[in-house]
C-alpha cells in the first residue's frame, strides 16, 4: 500500500501531550496517527451500521406487532 505524505495542525498543547506519549515515542507520531485513524473510521462505520438497523427495526415493528402480547402464555412460577 503507498503511503502519502499528509499535513496536519495541531495545537501546541496537545502535539506536546502526543509526543509524550510511550507509543507515540515508541513507533512514532504517523504510525500512531495512523492506528488512531482506522480505528476512528472503524467505529464510525459500526456506528452507521447500528444506526441503520436500529431504524429498520423501529419503522413499522410496532403496527406488525400490534395485538399480540395478550396471544401469548407465560408459564406459572
Amino acid at each position: 500500500i503507498g503511503m502519502k505524505a499528509i499535513q496536519i495542525t495541531l495545537d501546541e498543547r496537545l502535539l506536546a501531550e502526543l509526543d509524550a506519549d510511550p507509543e507515540v515515542k515508541r513507533d512514532g507520531r504517523s504510525a500512531v496517527m495512523r492506528r488512531a485513524t482506522t480505528e476512528y473510521l472503524r467505529r464510525k462505520r459500526e456506528a452507521s451500521i447500528a444506526d441503520a438497523y436500529r431504524r429498520g427495526y423501529r419503522s413499522g415493528t410496532e403496527r406488525e406487532l400490534e395485538g399480540w402480547a395478550d396471544e401469548g402464555e407465560w408459564p406459572d412460577a
